[in-house]
């Protein structure tokens, strides 16, 4: 794939003198992080595999992590047969592994800023097959709670990470990555693992056994790759949840972050009831269909990052909040009139929402970073997408439950995500009117 990156982000990369310091003397981050003498790209431990290897199995991390996270998504329905559990418990299951991603990314995420990229990843891969090895033994719904929690751990470990060593390895590369491979992860997950629990038998058991093997392999990977970063001290200090930003990136952050909670939102609605609504519109059973919306959403949403890499991006993210806008209002409409085909289409659009929307986000903050910043504010960017992804889902849980139902809970989280998607619009446009307005800035 060629560098992809408009003149504008070039002109930032640039600046950030090929990640040999931080973007400036003053950041607003603690003391631990403050350690520019270390070059991002200076390989600290020899390696067999070539960058461009490293950097695609890098991203197949991402993939193969989110594709777990969204593999239960079709099972549900199975899990709701055997064990006997309400909508709310569907929430609640999606939400804990939301907060534990959460967590995870407050305590962890910026870890391998310090000890490196391979160790984290080593680890949060292990802890992955364990959460694996736990949904395929469990026989209620704490081992599934339990198991969403384990997984949430090693998720948020791995996201600041990985996404920081394909920086490391390719900036303009991995800026893209960074936004592709989620959606192409979410998409995957939740479409073979619907295949799977249709078609093949034991579903609750083979597609966490798939996702050990391929998580094996990467391990084997990851071991054999050369560290992107020297190892430096301050490990433990960022064991400590801090949310302070870099001076450079906080007015980037403030004006992606309404961006990314509204497309994270709608993902999360999907992921969790989605399956539910959309058997209710086929008049339908099978888990093809429960999987169906959430691959439409999230695949579309990847092939757009890949369409919009090369735009600037303030225009990627007003291009989201339209498309998403457009999308949840078909979908709204498609809900009234009982039309799944309606449903699947605006799926689609909102889906070109949700990819040109995080990477908008993405690609407006990443620039600004410097090399012992990445993890950390990737980190946080992932927190602020998670917040907005769990806790609304598990508030429609509840209210499918003891509320209006689903239909109706649709109806409401639906103009719910579009009034967060025009506040967003607010935010940029109030954004651009104050920087033509402060002297210098045409």
């Amino acid at each position: 794939m060629p560098e992809q990156c408009t003149s504008q982000d070039h002109d930032v990369i640039t600046t950030l003198t090929a990640d040999t310091g931080p973007a400036g003397e003053e950041t607003g981050g603690p003391a631990p992080l403050a350690s520019p003498a270390r070059p991002a790209q200076r390989r600290s431990s020899a390696g067999v595999l070539p960058a461009r290897v490293a950097f695609y199995l890098l991203a197949s991390i991402i993939v193969s992590f989110l594709a777990a996270s969204s593999a239960p998504t079709p099972l549900y329905a199975v899990y709701q047969a055997e064990w006997g559990f309400s909508p709310v418990t569907t929430t609640v299951v999606f939400g804990v592994y939301a907060i534990a991603v959460l967590v995870s990314l407050l305590t962890l995420g910026r870890l391998s800023d310090h000890l490196g990229r391979r160790p984290v990843l080593l680890v949060a891969l292990a802890v992955q097959v364990a959460a694996m090895v736990v949904f395929t033994t469990a026989h209620g719904v704490p081992e599934l709670m339990i198991g969403r929690v384990i997984q949430g751990l090693s998720t948020g470990a791995a996201l600041g990470a990985v996404g920081a060593g394909m920086l490391d390895i390719d900036r303009p590369r991995g800026t893209v990555a960074n936004s592709f491979a989620p959606g192409l992860g979410t998409a995957t997950g939740s479409l073979a693992s619907a295949f799977l629990v249709q078609y093949l038998p034991a579903p609750t058991h083979l597609v966490y056994l798939a996702l050990v093997a391929v998580m094996a392999v990467q391990a084997l990977g990851v071991a054999l790759m050369r560290e992107t970063l020297t190892p430096t001290p301050g490990a433990l200090a960022t064991l400590v949840p801090d949310i302070k930003l870099p001076r450079t990136v906080r007015r980037a952050v403030l004006n992606a972050a309404p961006v990314l909670i509204a497309v994270w939102a709608l993902a999360g609605f999907y992921a969790s009831l989605g399956p539910a609504l959309v058997r209710t519109l086929t008049h339908s059973t099978s888990a093809v269909y429960g999987g169906l919306a959430l691959f439409v959403l999230a695949g579309v949403a990847a092939a757009a990052t890949l369409v919009l890499r090369a735009a600037p991006p303030r225009g990627v993210m007003l291009t989201g909040i339209g498309t998403l806008v457009a999308g949840v209002a078909l979908t709204l409409i498609a809900v009234e009139n009982g039309s799944s085909a309606l449903f699947f289409a605006g799926s689609a659009v909102a889906g070109i929402g949700f990819g040109s929307g995080f990477q908008g986000g993405i690609r407006t903050v990443i620039p600004l970073t410097a090399a012992h910043e990445r993890s950390g504010v990737l980190s946080l960017l992932y927190v602020v997408s998670y917040l907005g992804m769990g806790v609304p889902s598990v508030i429609a849980g509840y209210l499918v439950v003891h509320a209006g139902g689903l239909l109706a809970t649709a109806r409401e989280y639906g103009a719910a995500v579009i009034v967060l998607a025009l506040l967003a619009v607010l935010g940029l446009l109030t954004e651009r009117r104050s920087s033509r307005s402060r002297p210098g800035i045409a």
